[in-house]
């Protein structure tokens, strides 16, 4: 970071590239948000850590096109992995934002039942929930689905309230386990595709496609989408991963008093459904879709797609139908051939898979890095908790319901730069850009910075600000900019 009185050039140092043959304890394949906590959690126990990612950023897979929603866990399949995971890692995950500044807006959910079929079906979701540990739901009648969500389509049943559902920002949450991941000695090797492996007596030698092989020790195999191909590579055949695409509907802020919670459908065996729900960017989300694909980097969207969720908002809610479209986006979940997460370990092979993290994986991520910790421990690598932690990042909150730069006084006296609106849609000033392009694990690109700070992320997509943005980016990535004193900003 800088002072404010300049810009720093880009970090460009091994801690997150390298191209000469790294030895390590543990390699981690993958820097979603999973791959990130698992870094974190073994970087904390006094072995050196290197974390390879095909891609030239962190969460920029499935993560980063994830909901935003911190689950609670009380519509998983009681008895998995997956429901114990998800329940503490929900617990994790809210006490890591409160000290990390990850914005968490707990606005709880209501599920709507529209069916005699889905009405008949809550009893038993309840029941679920309670053998999940959640003993908070109610079981509620139309009239208080519509006290809690007036703008609800007609033909609202009966609902179920669940009290604790909440919204987080998943790129922060991605961003705060790395850099706390990277604090604690992990080195990020980005652009660094696992394309084969060779385990051996006592380690194994990873062949990437964007450097010198890695050697390692034992390998942790978080790849998602790819997870089942980095399995294959030790010699297994347990899994599929099968892309299955999720697209939504974005709509601007303004819709956000027709929507302060999330609206959750009736689950059926093939997912959980459309929902509506809030942002905490402050916007009103509608998705996703849920379409099985071969293709593991088709995340662009579809007139189908497009057409299907118009028309399912038609009948969940009209009104917000009037309301505009800011962005149309699809992510990719990892669905897999099973119902649970495949989370094992092979101790012969000093290996550990990590597959099948479908849409959960956010809110279960810090609780399967524990888990991840546990079984490698169990088989036979030694584990000692350090004493020397550093303390935890503090992130930039991205959240409307907190504090924004542009908006404090006291920061903006300090440091001018924060009192320079860049991006006007969403507010980023040239402090926050300035901030985030000189990170430890800075922005690369114009999505990243999108991620990193919301900037071209509002109703005009970066039309009115994506020049200037960018060229502000450029001039921080070469030092040859002072933030403070940036034309085109707008003092707030």
């Amino acid at each position: 970071m800088t002072d404010g009185a300049g810009c720093a050039p880009l970090p460009t140092g091994s801690e997150v590239e390298a191209d000469t043959d790294t030895d390590v304890d543990v390699a981690v394949v993958g820097a979603g948000v999973v791959g990130a906590a698992i870094a974190r959690e073994l970087a904390g126990h006094g072995l050196s850590v290197a974390v390879l990612e095909a891609r030239d950023d962190i969460g920029d897979g499935t993560s980063k096109a994830n909901t935003g929603i911190l689950h609670t866990g009380f519509d998983a399949k009681p008895g998995t992995l997956e429901s114990r995971l998800v329940r503490e890692g929900c617990r994790l995950l809210t006490a890591y934002a409160a000290a990390t500044g990850i914005p968490v807006e707990r606005t709880g959910a209501v599920m709507a039942a529209w069916t005699e079929e889905e009405l008949a079906a809550l009893p038993g979701l309840r029941e679920k929930a309670e053998r999940n540990g959640y003993r908070r739901c109610e079981l509620v009648g139309a009239g208080e689905v519509y006290r809690q969500v007036p703008a609800l389509g007609p033909g609202v049943l009966g609902g179920l309230t669940v009290p604790d559902e909440s919204l987080t920002c998943t790129w922060t949450t991605t961003l705060a386990l790395a850099t706390d991941a990277l604090r604690r000695g992990a080195r990020f090797l980005l652009r660094r595709a696992v394309i084969g492996a060779d385990p051996g007596a006592g380690v194994t030698r990873l062949r990437t496609a964007g450097g010198d092989p890695i050697t390692a020790r034992w390998v942790v195999n978080a790849a998602g989408l790819g997870a089942d191909t980095v399995d294959r590579m030790f010699g297994h055949d347990r899994f599929t991963v099968t892309p299955r695409r999720g697209e939504l509907l974005v709509f601007d802020k303004l819709a956000r008093p027709l929507a302060d919670r999330i609206v959750l459908p009736v689950p059926t065996a093939r997912g959980k459904g459309v929902l509506i729900s809030p942002t905490v960017y402050g916007n009103v989300m509608l998705g996703p879709t849920a379409e099985d694909l071969t293709d593991r980097t088709a995340t662009g969207t579809s007139a189908e797609g497009y057409a299907f969720l118009r028309a399912r908002g038609e009948r969940l809610m009209p009104s917000l139908m009037r309301e505009e479209v800011t962005a149309a986006y699809a992510g990719l979940r990892a669905a897999a051939d099973r119902d649970d997460y495949l989370i094992e370990a092979s101790p012969e092979q000093r290996y550990v898979v990590v597959g099948g993290i479908r849409s959960t994986g956010l809110s279960a991520a810090m609780g399967i890095a524990e888990y991840v910790r546990a079984l490698l421990a169990d088989a036979g690598l030694v584990l000692a908790a350090r004493t020397d932690l550093p303390s935890p990042p503090r992130m930039p909150n991205l959240g409307e319901a907190f504090p924004r730069p542009y908006r404090d006084a006291e920061r903006i006296a300090a440091d001018p730069a924060y009192g320079h609106v860049v991006c006007y849609c969403e507010r980023v000033t040239a402090g926050e850009i300035r901030d985030a392009c000189t990170a430890p694990l800075p922005a690369r690109t114009l999505d990243g910075l999108r991620r990193r700070t919301r900037a071209t992320n509002g109703r005009c997509q970066g039309f009115s600000c994506a020049a200037a943005v960018t060229d502000l980016m450029d001039r921080h990535r070469s030092g040859g900019c002072d933030a403070s004193t940036e034309p085109g900003g707008t003092t707030r």
